[in-house]
């Protein structure tokens, strides 16, 4: 539930939110999830964490990083380290969960309600400490995936969880595939 004169913030794990929307069936339209959020109260803040491959010389996120920037999100970003596993595979890790962490303790004192688009359980104790703080936390991710996208213990301390599918004609826009069957990223306005 949300109130119109309560103060709000969007946390957005942007690497969280994209594999929930991806395993739904779905991009996500930034610019309407925006819209969304400024209808549902009084908008402070909108961040969005990722973390970027610096020695790449294209990266698809580029552009949604570079439009997100442009149009009213607060990117957080940083480089993403690479690694071989012991088999020999090339991984990849660009954890934002301290930064996220961070700014939310940040601006708690500040807001009324927080939303976080993440169904990582490493968030419950964040959403604990938010609560005896006096804030409202709304998580948004899905249990309509397989496996759910969402921690059951994350889902169970937030003062409300918004299925993602829910929000699917509100703030979705269907996946694109290009001829090789690869995902495009071409961010619309």
């Amino acid at each position: 539930m949300f109130y119109k004169d309560e103060r709000l913030a969007l946390f957005i794990d942007g690497s969280n939110l994209y594999a929930a929307a991806k395993s739904l069936g779905f991009d996500i339209d930034y610019k309407l999830l925006r819209t969304e959020f400024m209808r549902r109260g009084k908008m402070l803040r909108a961040f969005y964490y990722t973390a970027l491959l610096d020695n790449e010389e294209y990266s698809p996120i580029r552009p949604l990083v570079d439009w997100l920037n442009y149009n009213g999100f607060t990117m957080i970003t940083k480089t993403a380290k690479e690694y071989t596993d012991s088999q020999g595979r090339r991984k990849v890790k660009g954890n934002m969960d301290i930064e996220l962490t961070v700014n939310a303790m940040e601006l708690a004192p500040h807001v009324d309600h927080i939303v976080i688009f993440s169904g990582d359980g490493d968030f419950r104790p964040l959403i604990e400490s938010l609560q005896r703080q006096g804030v409202r936390v709304s998580v948004v991710s899905t249990i309509r995936s397989q496996p759910p996208m969402i921690a059951d213990e994350l889902r169970r301390q937030a003062d409300n969880f918004i299925e993602l599918d829910g929000l699917k004609d509100v703030i979705g826009r269907p996946t694109r595939e290009d001829e090789d069957g690869e995902v495009d990223y071409t961010v619309t306005t």
